[in-house]
């Protein structure tokens, strides 16, 4: 006798597959993207939110948008736009708020500072969403 399938073994059961493999490609454009922040002299909160690997995945996000409607793979779209364009939005709060300190030049150190945080943030993102998708769960997400 076969043991039940678990509630989330039988919501992932019920997703395109097709569509689960591209949620994985657009983590993996967004994890290119951190990679590429990584290893060069520029940030990862700015490679994140400016590289065209990054772009091209919340293009791809808003593309197939409309297919995830109504299943787990929802949350993961959601987090995944949440997370680029919430990256924008503090990268542009922190350039605003420091502009006044550069003329010191301590804004400078002050934003590097704000800049690795949001990397930080965006690396969390990343690694969560794609872990929880390859598990087959969906992401935690406050109402719409």
């Amino acid at each position: 006798m076969e043991p039940e399938p678990t509630a989330a073994a039988a919501a992932a059961a019920s997703v395109n597959r097709g569509l689960v493999e591209y949620t994985h490609w657009i983590y993996g454009l967004h994890a290119l993207s951190v990679l590429i922040g990584l290893s060069t002299a520029h940030n990862v909160a700015m490679r994140f939110a400016f590289g065209l690997p990054s772009i091209i995945a919340v293009i791809m996000n808003y593309a197939r948008r409309s297919e995830t409607r109504g299943s787990w793979l929802e949350s993961h779209f959601r987090w995944q736009i949440r997370t680029f364009w919430y990256s924008w939005v503090w990268i542009v709060l922190i350039s605003i708020v420091l502009i006044p300190l550069y003329i010191v030049l301590i804004g400078f150190v002050i934003a590097m500072a704000g800049y690795a945080l949001v990397g930080l943030w965006i690396i969390y993102r990343v690694a969560r969403g794609w872990l929880a998708l390859r598990e087959g769960r969906p992401m935690p997400l406050p109402p719409a």
